[in-house]
């Protein structure tokens, strides 16, 4: 079993329609990437998700990994209280992952109960019709170059394929956020040049890592973005297997590039549903 669908998506607040209002009309073609891929996860009876968020308190040289049996989705900082949203850890699987890397200080974990904007505003959005789906939190690390996440990755990859678990990886992060003169960040040109690299590269999934590796670390300063290091996580987790890039969407309204891609694996021919009506075993 273990990765069927892999993802990179944005988690601008402005897609949750309560916070975005009229803004949100604008990014229909990110959320209409969002509902297909809704759909997807029921269809194929997605177990598990593994999101890659940059934006839970990340540490300066290990990356963090949220072992909370269940985490709260909120979005109080943007001014909105949705209803009680709740979703549930893997906490199987996340024990897993963290005993596989028992033997080094790359990973620690933590039991977080409040899930960060940048993993609650996808789970939110990919959960609403699979209540049943469980989450896996991986946060990068701050200090460590691109070559530790893309190692780090190629490992966690080893414990996630030896999974019985049906698992989704979301790589959740945005492109620049200076491609505008109202962007978050201010305007600078090198924005546009970031932007169209990352979607160049990862057209082409046989060399995506070497040149995701070898970007000049002035170009990426000059992004201010924070897809990068998911991006590389993803892509880690990939190596050993056949991709094809599709990209859904890709939006720059309001100054920030918002890229939803598939990477779409090669099929199985030997996987099977387990469609059993008396099979009651738990996802865990």
């Amino acid at each position: 079993m273990s990765i069927i669908k892999s993802y990179l998506l944005p988690h601008s607040p402005l897609l949750i329609p309560e916070i975005g209002k009229a803004n949100h009309s604008l990014l229909t073609k990110t959320s209409t990437a969002y509902q297909n891929i809704q759909k997807e996860l029921v269809e194929k009876n997605i177990e598990i998700i593994v999101i890659i968020s940059p934006h839970n308190n990340p540490q300066s040289d290990h990356f963090l990994i949220n072992c909370a049996p269940e985490m709260d989705i909120s979005f109080q900082y943007f001014g909105y209280i949705p209803p009680k949203t709740i979703v549930k850890g893997a906490i199987h699987l996340a024990d897993q992952i963290k005993n596989g890397f028992k033997d080094t200080s790359l990973l620690q974990s933590l039991s977080e109960t409040s899930l960060d904007y940048g993993s609650g505003i996808p789970l939110y959005l990919l959960t609403k019709q699979n209540k049943d789906l469980r989450v896996i939190n991986i946060t990068p690390a701050e200090n460590l170059d691109l070559a530790a996440h893309f190692d780090f990755a190629e490992n966690l990859a080893k414990i996630l394929d030896d999974s019985p678990k049906r698992i989704a990886v979301i790589a959740s992060g945005d492109l620049s956020h200076r491609l505008m003169r109202k962007s978050p960040g201010g305007y600078s040109p090198k924005g546009t040049k970031f932007d169209n690299k990352i979607i160049e590269f990862l057209s082409h999934p046989q060399t995506a890592i070497q040149n995701i590796l070898g970007l000049d670390q002035r170009l990426i300063r000059d992004a201010s973005e924070c897809g990068l290091k998911p991006i590389t996580i993803l892509l880690g987790i990939l190596k050993n297997k056949n991709w094809t890039p599709n990209i859904l969407a890709y939006q720059t309204d309001f100054g920030v590039g918002y890229l939803s891609l598939e990477c779409i694996l090669e099929e199985n021919n030997t996987e099977e549903v387990n469609t059993d009506p008396n099979d009651k075993s738990e996802v865990i």
